[in-house]
């Protein structure tokens, strides 16, 4: 599933796209994805013009002039494409996505200057929600959730006071999205392994330089994720709009039985399962 990072590079896609342009259509080839699509959808957007596309967590939010907000998860298979002069765009095509089938184009933007916008979905966990924008703090999928990983408001005193007391696997404890929002199982991977930590800690050990390291971790493996994907969306080298991905760099996800890489460390990268999950790290360096 679309990590922060994937979120965020799809974001920057469409933003130049759709900014500061008028919704001319909206068709709806079926009624439902995940959920239902908002009842009156496409006749609250028709017209209306975008003013700017957010991200919060791993919600894409795309702000409207008339005062409604479209929120959109992409579940696993969700993905947009852009259309204009005859050049096909790909904001965002993940480590597992399978190659797109117009069938599954569910939702269409028609917007002015001759921009068409197609969400694409073969196993429909995706979903969109309209609401009011100013009403945004009550919106069940974002109330509750926690500091963005790079916000102000996350910090080393930050990670210590919300561990505090806590029993469970720290890997478990960072995919909390009411403690961190946006982390997946990918990056808290990777920024374990870059702070020499393991996955099956007590979060409540989660103290001191060890809380530094980690949050310091958790900044850069988001930040580099982010760069990877948006350093080559902005020019769309390859036809299809394909991106240069981060797990071409990945230090432990998805490498059970490979050396470790951080430098002296002779041990090699483990997979274990917690709560359903894949984890992948280093049995000798990570403590």
């Amino acid at each position: 599933m679309p990590e922060l990072p994937e979120v965020e590079t799809v974001r920057r896609g469409l933003e130049p796209a759709m900014t500061g342009r008028r919704i001319e259509r909206v068709i709806l080839n079926r009624p439902d994805l995940r959920f239902p699509f908002p009842a009156q959808m496409a006749t609250v957007l028709e017209g209306a013009r975008v003013e700017r596309l957010d991200r919060r967590a791993k919600y894409l939010l795309v702000r409207f002039d008339n005062a409604q907000t479209l929120l959109v998860h992409l579940g696993m298979t969700g993905r947009f494409s852009i259309e204009a002069d005859d050049n096909h765009q790909q904001p965002g095509d993940f480590v597992h996505a399978a190659p797109a089938n117009p069938a599954h184009d569910h939702c269409v933007f028609e917007i002015e200057g001759g921009v068409t916008v197609r969400y694409n979905d073969p196993r429909r966990f995706g979903f969109m929600v309209l609401f009011e924008t100013a009403l945004e703090n009550e919106v069940s999928f974002l109330k509750d959730l926690g500091p963005e990983p790079n916000a102000n408001d996350f910090s080393a005193p930050y990670l210590i006071s919300a561990l505090e007391g806590r029993r469970t696997p720290i890997k478990a404890a960072l995919l909390d999205q009411a403690f961190i929002a946006g982390l997946g199982n990918i990056y808290v991977c990777e920024a374990l392994h870059r702070s020499r930590i393991s996955p099956r800690r007590e979060a409540r050990t989660i103290k001191g330089e060890r809380a530094e390291r980690l949050t310091a971790a958790i900044r850069q493996v988001i930040t580099d994720a982010i760069n990877a994907g948006g350093s080559t969306l902005r020019d769309f080298a390859s036809a299809d709009g394909a991106l240069g991905y981060f797990q071409h760099s990945f230090r432990a996800y998805g490498r059970e039985g490979e050396a470790c890489v951080t430098e002296g460390c002779e041990g090699e990268i483990r997979r274990i399962v917690q709560s359903g999950r894949s984890t992948f790290y280093c049995g000798r360096c990570q403590r």
